[in-house]
């Protein structure tokens, strides 16, 4: 069985590599919109599902495609990538002295083996986590510097975990540690060993 790895999320592959199995890391091309009536984890949820459906076409029997989506959940908002340096220095500012949930989903797309199934649309499995995550209050210099140095411009909520932020601003952290980077690497590792695939 191949694995596909739907991101092209330094962080994503990153983690994927660590779980010690080969794969290929893919681009896909998919609409990121969502339902305007969606909350917390089942916004990711919807998103994760929509790339796995814009390439699952594409799949051969043989293949399993796996595809996540990360969103910063605060005061009842989601925050997701940052359009600026000026919208990643608000969101930090949200984000300062307070606790918000990461949520991942990730979708296991794979095709049936069976000969007679050809033309049926690839069977989806997700799986959803959540870390709550505790900063300490940043203040405006902290904050300017760490969007000025690091740029996280690419990231959820305008923060990695695993940069400087991280050492320096979030107290407590409850859940995955790697979810908050964008991939439960445990519950990735548990779907794979039910498909024997570890």
């Amino acid at each position: 069985m191949e694995i596909l790895l739907g991101s092209q999320s330094p962080r994503r592959r990153e983690l994927m590599a660590g779980l010690g199995l080969p794969f290929t890391s893919i681009t896909i091309d998919a609409d990121e919109t969502y339902p305007a009536d969606l909350q917390a984890g089942d916004i990711p949820y919807y998103i994760s599902r929509a790339k796995a459906r814009a390439y699952a076409n594409n799949l051969t029997p043989n293949q399993l495609l796996i595809t996540a989506d990360t969103i910063v959940w605060c005061d009842g908002q989601m925050l997701g990538k940052p359009k600026d340096e000026a919208d990643a220095i608000a969101m930090l500012h949200r984000l300062s002295g307070k606790t918000h949930q990461v949520f991942t989903a990730v979708t296991f797309a794979q095709k049936s083996q069976e000969p007679r199934a050809k033309c049926q649309e690839p069977v989806l499995s997700t799986v959803v986590d959540k870390t709550d995550v505790t900063f300490r209050n940043l203040s405006d210099e902290e904050i300017a510097y760490y969007v000025q140095k690091y740029r996280p411009l690419d990231k959820a909520g305008a923060y990695g975990v695993q940069e400087w932020i991280g050492y320096a601003a979030c107290t407590c952290l409850h859940g995955s540690y790697f979810n908050v980077m964008g991939f439960p690497t445990h519950l990735v590792y548990e779907e794979l060993q039910k498909r024997g695939l570890c």
